[in-house]
């Protein structure tokens, strides 16, 4: 889990953001979304092969 500590001169919505930026970053937030509900394998499957053909056609462009 990642931590942030409040600075001296720092306000605490500047902690906030940091923490929410350094959350963004490894992905907490995103993989919380994905397991928030029961996804049957063969949707997940799908799910990736949809997202490995978009990133081949971005790669290839």
């Amino acid at each position: 889990m990642p931590r942030v500590e409040v600075r001296d001169d720092e306000s605490l919505e500047k902690a906030l953001r940091r923490f929410k930026r350094l959350l963004e970053r490894e992905g907490t937030l995103k993989t919380l979304k994905a397991k928030k509900h029961y996804e049957k394998p063969s949707e997940r499957k799908r799910r990736e092969l949809r997202q490995a053909i978009s990133r081949h056609a971005r790669a290839t462009s």
